[in-house]
């Protein structure tokens, strides 16, 4: 009955999302208090734990998640505003007017270069409003966004999810880098396949889409490998993604040999730096200030940091802001004065920072209820009795399913971390009761936790944010449930077979 008590939240919501077509915040509220009433009743959590839990899922809901969905979508109204994003549009059609490289350059290539450097959102919604500026279907730039922010997320936001895994697990890094990378090997190959197909399901388009797909994959694969292997968590997303756009834009010019371009506006070398000057800056911004300069990074660690103690169970949660390092002020300062730079007024802009925030409202009702109910869940031991019903339930099948519980924990954290918080712990323990290489079941869990994030609902409320399709949360998660189930499928074949 706990089993079946601790899956209640989702499944329901679940069904209110994708069966019932409940908008986001609606059914995130609702399942809310339905957890809380779970957790009261059912786990015996008492009153000041579950309100203190809902309270510590808020801090992480509000910095970084929201705080960072809110800049990314903010950047990309700036480009609106200064009319910059004419400017941008024009250089992805110049790489090439086929569908396939445009997509494929925006959400794996592009977008996987924002996950591995900022993460937290960005590479679902600002890929996701680029699409769109450039004609394509709001439901198809969220979907194929979700669907290319898998991969990636891995070693998200300079390595961190691996990172912290290593931390709760006591093994080292560059094993479990290594180990992660191969796991999603296959993966790597097939992701690409399914964007450029969508992009373009015409059969006579299959020899190019198996060329691009299969190119960049391979290339992916290689430089995310060497990366890990010899370097760490912190670089296998950012060099994979530099390789990639790299060999992107090569078959890109290839592919369009012989094609007629549209003619269009001839910008200067100094216009399309402009153009480029908000995400140029936000990258900058972030990669210098990541552990890969740990040096710069340690002084602004120290500066400017608010604390927020809450208790749960006895025991203080302590709640740290490093407000210089934090990743949403670095996307305002990169947005702003890049907004500067391309012309628009430091008024105007800040105006437009409100009105970015008023057209996020339903999703920060979503997304706080999210990370509330996700926290209230881990608190009252729900989520851990899910974990440890799927173990005792597969046995000595247990690796074959061993992505799954790391695709439970993105989908209800909506974080690769957090998941591996989570579960990391869990899993490196069935290794030792199994006999499988605890190192292997523990990268596990992060291959796992990729596909999870196809269809987690923070991830779908960043995309119906991005495509302003709010509203459309379930059928958004309906689209994109068989890709997420073939995801994590194809993930514990490969870690079952290699156990």
């Amino acid at each position: 009955m706990e089993t079946l008590y601790a899956a209640l939240p989702i499944i329901i919501l679940i069904i209110l999302m994708g069966v019932m077509k409940v908008s986001g915040d609606k059914s995130s509220v609702i399942t809310l208090f339905i957890t809380a009433f779970l957790a009261l009743f059912a786990f015996n959590l008492s009153v000041p734990d579950t309100i203190n839990s809902f309270l510590y899922g808020m801090l992480k809901a509000l910095i970084p998640i929201l705080f960072i969905i809110l800049m990314a979508i903010y950047s990309y109204n700036v480009l609106l505003q200064t009319k910059k994003i004419e400017v941008l549009k024009q250089q992805f059609s110049a790489i090439s007017v086929d569908k396939s490289v445009q997509v494929l350059l925006i959400t794996w290539g592009f977008g996987g270069l924002l996950e591995g450097m900022a993460g937290f959102g960005t590479a679902v919604a600002i890929p996701a409003a680029i699409l769109i500026s450039l004609g394509f279907k709001p439901m198809f730039s969220a979907v194929v966004s979700l669907i290319a922010n898998s991969v990636p997320t891995a070693f998200g936001a300079v390595g961190v999810p691996v990172i912290v895994l290593a931390q709760e697990t006591g093994l080292p890094v560059i094993p479990l880098s290594t180990a992660v990378v191969l796991q999603l090997s296959v993966l790597m190959l097939l992701v690409p396949f399914v964007i450029t197909f969508l992009a373009d399901p015409r059969l006579k388009a299959l020899p190019k889409n198996l060329l691009l797909s299969l190119s960049v994959g391979a290339v992916s694969l290689v430089a995310q490998y060497l990366a890990a292997h010899y370097i760490g968590a912190e670089t296998p997303a950012i060099i994979g993604s530099i390789a990639a756009i790299i060999v992107i834009v090569l078959l890109g010019k290839l592919i369009d040999r012989g094609k007629e371009k549209p003619a269009g506006m001839s910008y200067s070398g100094g216009e399309i730096a402009r153009a480029w000057m908000v995400y140029v800056l936000i990258m900058a911004l972030v990669l210098v200030t990541s552990p890969l300069f740990p040096v710069i990074r340690e002084a602004l660690q120290s500066v400017l940091v608010s604390t927020v103690h809450i208790t749960i169970r006895g025991e203080v949660k302590v709640y740290t802001i490093q407000w210089l390092i934090q990743g949403g002020v670095l996307l305002f300062i990169g947005s702003f004065v890049g907004g500067l730079i391309q012309g628009g007024k430091a008024g105007a802009l800040l105006v437009l920072l409100w009105r970015s925030v008023v057209q996020l409202r339903k999703t920060i009702v979503t997304v706080i209820c999210l990370v509330g109910f996700s926290s209230i869940m881990e608190t009252s031991g729900m989520i851990n009795q899910l974990a440890v019903a799927l173990a005792a339930a597969t046995g000595a099948l247990y690796p074959l399913f061993a992505p799954m519980i790391g695709a439970l924990g993105t989908f209800l954290t909506g974080s690769d971390t957090s998941a591996n918080i989570l579960f990391g712990k869990l899993q490196a323990g069935v290794a030792a009761h199994t006999g499988v290489d605890p190192t292997w079941l523990s990268a596990a869990n992060t291959a796992g936790a990729t596909g999870g994030k196809i269809i987690s609902p923070q991830s779908i409320a960043i995309a119906t944010s991005a495509c302003d399709q709010q509203g459309q949360e379930g059928s958004i998660l309906k689209a994109a449930i068989p890709y997420a189930l073939a995801y994590v499928i194809i993930a514990g074949v490969v870690v079952y077979l290699f156990a």
